[in-house]
């Protein structure tokens, strides 16, 4: 066609580094993936049980069911998530079931973000929030985490990552719409305090800033560190958008089953977008996640919890990932929370300064290019989760995910001590 087909908001954001990787790493025949963020073990039995009497009990799961959530889905997370936030939450005006968080993030951006828009995103971010807000007519606009320095042999931590106060609050301005957070942080796994949440709330409610929140991993936190919701906050709840995932929560990232929470001046616009875009979402799904929530609330601060299972698992998978990588040489920076970590490979960089790619692309990206078809690893290059002026700065860092099962570990661990093997004189 003579005509131009594609709408002009799709300019700019049709290339996905993110998805190149994938369909690289599913080329090779013999990889351990580590890149992706799933789960490679079995959901909780109870969570497969109840997804099954979706599907063979009652019939009427095969049909639709409320635009805006399951009402036995939407009462629950209403009244789990109403005594974490500590607000009377309405399961009618207060929560939308949406397909998957990244529905739930695409929606908030739809119904919120105008022509001209700012919309502030700290670095990194993961990488579906500076298209999503592109294609909403908005203008991103990035403050970085940056690493304090360590002493010499100690080990970096993500919560060693911190935002500059100032530099923060000259981010905002009377464009500014909406506020982007993610904690636990994907790809860092910092877990924001509670002082550093003090302050972006202040700053939201000085400048009239929604902010959405997007807590997908908030049940995978590590050491000690505590999850805290912004919207607990006082003088949050009624300028926040809380959104969660039922693939993190429960492991089922397939089923894709997410939420949004927030006040009715907000949630009324996202209900606007969703009537006219998804409408509704799988029926049993809806249904599987609200018997599973059902259980969790009985079992809720137990040893018997999976929200207390969970994380003492995949802390293990992190402590392993860490020592395997660390006796390869790499220097990972320690996640308090989420699915990853990422990996300094200075050291690399610096022994081989000349991998294939062009002259242009950022280290990390050939690094993992490279790595995947010469050494059957995947991982995710940290450059793509930073705005295009500051990646070169932060190309000497690569993504592990490390939930994973024993077995996808010990077969990395095998992978790596071949590698070892080869730079032994």
């Amino acid at each position: 066609m003579a005509k131009r087909l594609q709408a002009q908001r799709l300019d700019g954001i049709d290339y996905s580094p993110r998805v190149e990787f994938v369909q690289l790493a599913s080329e090779e025949a013999d990889v351990v993936n580590l890149g992706q963020g799933f789960p490679d073990f079995s959901p909780p039995e109870f969570a497969v049980e109840a997804f099954q009497h979706a599907v063979s009990g009652d019939f009427m799961l095969n049909q639709y069911t409320k635009a805006f959530g399951y009402p036995p889905l939407t009462k629950i997370l209403a009244n789990f998530f109403g005594k974490l936030l500590g607000q009377e939450i309405d399961p009618l005006k207060n929560v939308l079931v949406t397909v998957g968080a990244y529905g739930a993030l695409f929606t908030a951006f739809q119904a919120l973000v105008d022509e001209g828009d700012e919309v502030i995103i700290i670095e990194p971010f993961f990488d579906c929030y500076e298209p999503m807000t592109l294609m909403a007519g908005g203008r991103p606009v990035f403050v970085s985490l940056k690493p304090s320095p360590t002493q010499k042999g100690e080990p970096d931590s993500s919560s060693n990552w911190q935002l500059d106060p100032t530099e923060l609050a000259s981010k905002f301005t009377s464009r500014t719409k909406a506020f982007i957070l993610n904690t636990p942080n994907n790809p860092l796994g910092k877990v924001f305090s509670k002082e550093e949440l003090e302050l972006v709330a202040s700053l939201c409610q000085q400048h009239d800033v929604v902010c959405i929140s997007d807590e997908v991993y908030q049940w995978m936190v590590f050491d000690g560190f505590q999850h805290i919701s912004i919207a607990s906050l006082p003088g949050m709840w009624e300028r926040t958008l809380t959104i969660g995932s039922a693939g993190k929560t429960f492991s089922v990232t397939g089923w894709k089953v997410g939420w949004v929470l927030g006040p009715d001046s907000l949630m009324k616009h996202l209900r606007t977008v969703h009537q006219n875009s998804i409408y509704h979402c799988a029926t049993q799904g809806q249904a599987a996640v609200a018997q599973s929530f059902e259980r969790e609330q009985l079992h809720f601060g137990r040893p018997s919890s999976y929200f207390v299972q969970l994380p003492q698992y995949i802390q293990r998978c992190r402590d392993h990932m860490i020592q395997s990588l660390q006796s390869m040489g790499f220097r990972p920076v320690i996640p308090q929370g989420s699915y990853f970590l990422i990996t300094d490979i200075s050291d690399f960089k610096n022994k081989m300064p000349d991998l294939p790619g062009a002259a242009d692309e950022p280290y990390d990206r050939r690094f993992v290019k490279w790595m995947i078809k010469n050494k059957g690893l995947v991982a995710v290059p940290v450059s793509i989760f930073f705005s295009l002026p500051h990646q070169k700065f932060f190309d000497h860092y690569i993504r592990f995910c490390f939930v994973k099962d024993e077995s996808t570990l010990r077969a990395m661990d095998q992978k790596l001590q071949k590698w070892k093997a080869e730079l032994t004189p």
